[in-house]
């Protein structure tokens, strides 16, 4: 059952981040103009296409070239290293704890912005703009983490990289350590 704690705590963490994003959405949106609006909810999807190529990318890499470069003395590719072992943990958080979140949010997010809409313009038959406005939405998710996805599959080792890269910044730059395991040794 130890193996499987980590699914656990991505439930709670999920429960969690969900609540947590969906009120500060909602309060937010509520209250911003509404191009502000359109732009909160065009960063909520970019959010979780960014996540959805992380993730990918990371499931579709193997530890070997980060292993060389680890032995040539590049301490950031122990950092890859760590990701690619925990992929599945990485693969999960990343696409579905951030990335179902993001599109979950960035629904609600779209109906409150043709909520709004609607509200400014009362009287009016606004069903077809509601319609088009979902289509581009799904559009924009989908088209992007259709690019997303071709992208981590042609360039994984890249991204891998670059995400090591900030997690090794937040780890000795600001002490914030995502990858637990990482043991400090003598950086080369």
């Amino acid at each position: 059952m130890k193996r499987y704690n980590w699914i656990y705590k991505t439930i709670l963490i999920t429960f969690i981040l969900a609540i947590f994003t969906s009120l500060i959405s909602d309060q937010v949106i509520s209250r911003a103009h509404l191009i502000l609006a359109f732009l909160i909810l065009f960063f909520i999807v970019f959010v979780g296409v960014v996540f959805d190529t992380i993730g990918i990318a990371v499931a579709a890499s193997s530890e070997k070239p980060f292993h060389a470069m680890s032995a040539k003395g590049n301490y950031q590719a122990k950092y890859a290293v760590l990701l690619v072992r925990n992929a599945s943990q990485v693969s999960n958080f990343c696409n579905d704890v951030i990335g179902d979140i993001c599109g979950i949010i960035s629904g609600v997010t779209g109906a409150s912005i043709i909520f709004r809409v609607i509200l400014l313009f009362p009287g009016q038959d606004l069903f077809w703009l509601s319609v088009v406005f979902s289509g581009i939405l799904a559009a924009m998710t989908v088209g992007g983490k259709a690019f997303g996805k071709e992208l981590a599959l042609s360039r994984h080792k890249e991204i891998v990289m670059e995400v090591a890269r900030i997690l090794q910044i937040l780890d000795e730059k600001f002490h914030i350590r995502v990858m637990k395991e990482l043991k400090k040794g003598k950086k080369k």
